[in-house]
């Protein structure tokens, strides 16, 4: 055979370089964006929480001895809407997600793409 691949070969390596190159994407995308919202301006703004949503995975792995370990995971997210009337959702952490109500009216603080704090403004509620 030589220097010629067969078939499988050729699939193999296509599918490998593929995945290598989806990691390699992935990670690039992730420090980029970490390096963006480390340089934009730290925003206070008043905002109302319009929106929540959880998002939940599974990974489930196999070790080769038959035996397997399925992991679970949530990612929250809440949606603040501006005086602009733009609207921005962002990741929280699940104590945080417990915290915040939908119609709660504050200060949300940002950084980028980062949610930072939400101080909720205790005089009014909005309908």
């Amino acid at each position: 055979m030589g220097f010629f691949f067969g078939g499988f070969e050729i699939i193999f390596f296509l599918m490998f370089f593929l995945v290598f190159g989806m990691i390699i994407f992935s990670i690039i995308r992730s420090v980029s964006q970490w390096n963006k919202n480390n340089n934009s301006p730290r925003l206070t703004v008043d905002a109302v929480i319009v929106s929540k949503r959880s998002h939940n995975t599974r990974h489930h792995h196999h070790t080769g001895t038959g035996m397997g370990h399925t992991h679970y995971s949530t990612s929250y997210y809440v949606t603040f809407q501006f005086q602009s009337g733009d609207r921005m959702e962002l990741g929280v952490d699940g104590s945080e997600f417990g915290l915040l109500a939908e119609g709660d009216r504050g200060k949300l603080t940002f950084q980028g793409t980062r949610y930072l704090s939400f101080e909720r403004d205790h005089s009014e509620r909005a309908i």
